[in-house]
């Protein structure tokens, strides 16, 4: 064949071929293969709470666990594990999930409490049984929720409260003495204290205050008897109500919980910018002297709701206009720190995270550790 008409044949050919190719082409766009990424839950530091367009709901985890913890995911994951096997193993498996993902700390106390709650009526109010199992996790709150049930059962809790910690009496256990007072007094705090005064040490009668106030300012809103009962017209004339009216023994503890009322009702998840004013509106105490209780108290909140990003809570003690409500602050900062991780390394690790010369310094003072950094 002239090689001219082969040249004429072959450019036919592939011309043919070309169409053909275009034809049976599939040239719509391409299918993602993986789904968006999705947005975290709302409050979750350093994310945002929207969702990304198109993205459905987190994924689980190759554990079956969602990728972002809620209250509520969390509380029926350890109530159905504790239904299937005993406290135990449901407190295990809390303590593990707050040391993987730190912002459940925000929650996990209260949903304790509810363990606690359910393991008495499990074990027909056996108290020795419920409190055999280890509960050492979200700074006792199983307990603090066994001994509530306990005497919300009562029918002498007057008589219970001073035999449910008996003989070792330890500070977690009246902690939870206190607690139960105001399920016994419906919210009332004149009668819980009478109840705490039971109590015939000053020491533990200071102890049942703090789980007295700890429960009035920041109670379980998902339960009907444990609603605040903070009238909103006292609150108008004295934004620490009711802490000056209390007797002093009593005063310290209310100062220290009431900036967890403060937080909360100020939307502290959304709005971070609240843990810097509950520092100036603790100076409302100045005259009854509650400032620097109420200051440790913001700085025990800071920590307790942002364990993952510890410099940054030293930050907003760090904005405080003077130097003993900085120190205050870090020594909240410290105190619920030292709360959640009981080794004895914690507060050595917590004051080499903050990045503040000065709030490292305060760190390591509340921690009771040198004033050298090596």
């Amino acid at each position: 064949m002239q090689p001219r008409v082969f040249a004429i044949l072959t450019a036919v050919l592939l011309g043919v071929l070309g169409l053909g190719s275009v034809a049976v082409t599939d040239w719509s766009p391409a299918r993602a293969t993986t789904s968006p990424a999705t947005s975290t839950a709302p409050g979750v530091p350093g994310t945002s709470g929207a969702k990304a367009v198109g993205a459905g709901a987190p994924s689980a985890t190759p554990t079956g666990d969602p990728a972002v913890w809620t209250r509520s995911t969390l509380r029926n994951k350890m109530m159905a594990e504790m239904d299937a096997t005993d406290p135990g193993v449901a407190l295990a498996d809390l303590d593990r999930i707050t040391k993987e993902k730190p912002y459940t700390v925000r929650f996990c106390h209260p949903i304790a409490h509810e363990l606690g709650h359910a393991a008495v009526k499990r074990f027909n109010a056996d108290f020795q049984k419920v409190i055999s199992f280890p509960h050492e996790t979200c700074a006792a709150g199983y307990l603090h929720g066994a001994v509530e049930e306990m005497l919300n059962a009562s029918t002498q809790p007057e008589v219970d409260l001073l035999k449910l910690c008996a003989p070792k009496n330890t500070g977690p256990c009246i902690h939870g003495v206190g607690h139960g007072t105001m399920f016994v007094a419906k919210q009332d705090v004149a009668k819980a204290r009478e109840l705490c005064n039971k109590f015939t040490t000053d020491q533990n009668r200071i102890r049942c205050s703090e789980g007295l106030f700890m429960q009035l300012f920041g109670p379980d809103e998902e339960d009907e008897q444990a609603k605040a009962n903070l009238p909103a017209d006292k609150l108008a004339q004295d934004p620490l109500y009711p802490c000056k009216d209390q007797p002093s023994l009593f005063q310290s503890a209310c100062f220290f919980y009431a900036p967890t009322f403060y937080l909360s009702s100020h939307d502290y998840p959304n709005h971070p910018e609240v843990y810097v004013e509950a520092l100036k509106w603790c100076l409302n105490g100045k005259a009854s002297g509650g400032s620097v209780d109420c200051s440790r108290g913001v700085g025990s909140r800071t920590m307790k709701y942002n364990l993952d990003r510890e410099d940054w809570a030293a930050q907003q003690c760090a904005t405080a206009a003077d130097g003993w409500q900085r120190k205050a602050c870090a020594e909240g900062l410290v105190s619920y720190y030292t709360v959640n991780y009981t080794d004895g390394g914690a507060a050595g690790r917590l004051c080499a995270k903050i990045t503040s010369k000065e709030m490292q310094g305060y760190c390591r003072s509340a921690g009771g550790l040198s004033a050298s950094l090596d």
